[in-house]
């Protein structure tokens, strides 16, 4: 059994995952305090891949990071890198499909903050990135750890998006999802449930992780 799928899906999941953390949390920060008109049309344009077809955000994907296409022809002119069919190019598409998993749970997270506690931190002289970093990311960390387990999950299994950007190539850019797909179309009937047993277990555990930190988040608020 070739293990290269679930490496190439942890890769995948891990690095699309650590990128979107930091710029769901952001976007969710600034975005939480923006006007309320404003925050309308960006919670649209943002949350929008998130009820997509997967298919439709691959294709439209295709349409911009294609080699005959603006940004990718420039890229693969400039640094000579092909942003399509590549294990890489799997990490933009579902970097754009598992973003607005990370950006609403931290942007709930965010709106959930007592800000009684920012404003005591000013009268205290505290600088804006102190009360950030050291009073309101620790608040909201159970929320935004909980979007970025949810992230992974759903990162982790990604097909159609991946699937039309990436492709399947064997040892390059196949994944645990693309593989199954393969298998199934073999009629390798027993590797397809050895796959998907694999990506079950996984998914069970990171659920789990999931309830845990909800669980654990609703004892705090209750304890305060």
């Amino acid at each position: 059994m070739d293990w290269f799928p679930l490496y190439n899906s942890l890769r995948i999941a891990g690095i699309s995952t650590g990128i979107i953390f930091f710029l769901g949390i952001f976007a969710a920060y600034y975005i939480a305090k923006a006007p309320r008109w404003l925050k309308g049309i960006l919670d649209v344009v943002l949350t929008l891949p998130l009820v997509l077809p997967p298919t439709v955000v691959g294709y439209l994907l295709l349409r911009v990071l294609g080699p005959r296409r603006p940004i990718g022809a420039w890229v693969l002119e400039t640094f000579g890198i092909k942003l399509t069919m590549t294990w890489w190019s799997a990490i933009l598409a579902t970097a754009v499909v598992i973003f607005p998993l990370m950006y609403r749970t931290a942007r709930g997270a965010f709106e959930s903050f007592d800000e009684t506690l920012a404003y005591s931190g000013q009268s205290l002289g505290l600088s804006n990135s102190y009360i950030f970093w050291r009073i309101r990311i620790p608040y909201c960390k159970q929320g935004i750890l909980a979007g970025t387990v949810l992230a992974f999950a759903r990162a982790l299994g990604e097909y159609g998006a991946t699937s039309m950007i990436a492709g399947y190539t064997p040892g390059r850019t196949a994944t645990i999802s693309t593989t199954v797909y393969q298998l199934w179309r073999t009629n390798d009937d027993a590797l397809a449930f050895k796959w998907v047993m694999v990506n079950m277990a996984i998914s069970f555990v990171v659920l789990l992780a999931v309830n845990m930190l909800e669980k654990k988040n609703g004892t705090g608020k209750r304890g305060r």
